[in-house]
């Protein structure tokens, strides 16, 4: 009869969830399961190695600007390679390493590595990468299996190169003509990269606008200031693609074409729960693909958990991180149950310019009814946007016209990632917009300046 292993809790995920089995755990039998390249998204192919490119791409588009300073710097050569080079050299050892660790380093926990289902309540099989098989049961289970990209049907149908997210990274050389399709968070953050080191971007989108989830005045200013630097399709889809000599050619829904000699689809992502056969033991799921979870994290099925894309709205490392140490807390004290905290959860895009935001938009202000008020401050209003000669970054915040708490922060600029730190601080400790900006020094000529000018600029009752 086959052998059957039982562990206290099984993980089927290694990226933030791989944080959460420390020294607290020792005392319990963990199986944890990886179906792919171990650290999951943000250290493989998302937030880590995208920012070595954003910076590597700041670097040159700042040498390319210096003129405006009185410097005059040229950009003799890019080296690609070498940039990729730098970039994996490091992140490839660090999900190696921390492989060997789980595999190896602690003796309560066993690495499966392949892919796993549910077959039955309390049990999974996993179909492991060297072709065997094993089959476990557990007490306890946590779903972290994150998310992967989707590729739009009329393109993954055609028979034609592309890549996505997961491998636009691992290029061997730099794009001459990369078109993008999609306008969210990666197609922004890649179409900065790929022009700042050198390539012409032709990016479009179906919607109005480029981040138009985004609150309106971010969108339609970094829209903007995105058809100044690259070709801007927006309100079209591709509905086929061929390819040739090298070229791919994409047609449009308004009947026209683009083409390059590189296509980086980043349509969206969805959630992986549909590979797990969540039905075997009645997980519920989300129309979206993402597994249902209350505020503790807990599924439907008691003794089940899920964390970060698989089950967030959000998909941000930071979110993810949370909802560990969330879980981590409930699995070790049941009866003392932790809730997650996502009543202010921030973003940044770090294209050109950066953009950061958290809280609700204008349109979500109307849509709930909200009343508020807004101001708009720019980045030049202040000493060090004028240092940096900018004439396009600002601070848009909303608030409440008669408690002053802020309702919404939302920056575009240099350092917006940065700057917006404080005002997310005082939302999440309830602190008004008046005694924010008045109950303490903020440091001349610094660029958080910006930031005290919009607060006193807010019109409040």
């Amino acid at each position: 009869m086959h052998r059957v292993r039982h562990f206290d809790l099984v993980i089927i995920g290694s990226g933030s969830v791989n944080s959460l089995p420390d020294h607290r755990f020792a005392h319990l039998r963990i199986a944890l399961i990886e179906h792919g390249v171990f650290g999951g998204t943000c250290l493989n192919v998302g937030c880590v190695p995208t920012k070595m490119y954003v910076y590597a791409a700041n670097v040159a588009r700042s040498a390319r600007e210096a003129a405006r300073f009185g410097i005059d710097v040229t950009v003799d050569k890019v080296r690609w390679a070498d940039i990729r080079d730098r970039v994996f050299g490091r992140i490839d050892p660090i999900s190696a390493s921390g492989q060997r660790y789980r595999a190896y380093g602690e003796p309560n926990i066993a690495l499966f590595t392949g892919h796993a289902e549910f077959t039955a309540p309390g049990r999974l099989t996993i179909m492991l990468d060297d072709g065997g098989r094993e089959e476990i049961s557990a007490d306890r289970f946590v779903i972290a299996t994150g998310s992967r990209a989707t590729v739009p049907a009329p393109i993954a149908s055609a028979g034609v190169s592309f890549h996505t997210s997961d491998t636009i990274m691992r290029l061997d050389e730099l794009p001459r003509h990369i078109v993008i399709a999609g306008g969210g968070y990666i197609a922004a953050e890649f179409a900065h990269v790929f022009s700042s080191l050198g390539s012409d971007v032709t990016i479009f989108t179906r919607g109005p606008a480029l981040l138009r989830e985004l609150d309106e005045t971010l969108s339609g200013r970094f829209t903007a200031l995105a058809r100044e630097r690259w070709t801007v399709r927006t309100g079209v889809v591709a509905v086929g693609a061929d390819e040739s000599a090298g070229q791919v050619r994409l047609r449009l829904s308004d009947g026209t074409e683009v083409e390059g000699d590189t296509l980086l689809v980043a349509t969206g992502r969805i959630p992986n729960s549909d590979r797990l056969n969540l039905a075997a033991v009645g997980v519920a799921v989300h129309d979206d693909g993402r597994v249902a979870v209350d505020e503790y994290q807990h599924t439907n099925v008691d003794g089940i958990y899920a964390l970060g894309d698989v089950s967030s709205p959000y998909q941000l490392k930071h979110v993810a991180n949370h909802e560990a140490k969330v879980v981590a807390d409930n699995l070790l004290h049941p009866d003392t149950p932790r809730r997650t905290d996502h009543r202010f959860v921030p973003l940044a895009v770090f294209t050109e310019p950066e953009i950061a935001s958290v809280g609700l938009t204008e349109a979500q202000c109307r849509g709930r009814g909200q009343r508020y008020v807004s101001t708009v401050q720019d980045y030049g209003s202040v000493a060090y946007g004028w240092a940096m000669e900018d004439t396009t970054g600002f601070c848009k915040l909303l608030a409440s016209p008669d408690t002053g708490q802020l309702l919404g922060a939302h920056l575009l600029g240099p350092q917006a990632s940065t700057v917006i730190q404080p005002l997310i601080q005082a939302m999440s400790f309830g602190l008004p917009a008046r005694a924010m900006a008045t109950g303490q020094y903020w440091i001349h000529p610094a660029l958080p300046e910006v930031v005290e000018n919009a607060l006193l600029s807010l019109p409040l009752n």
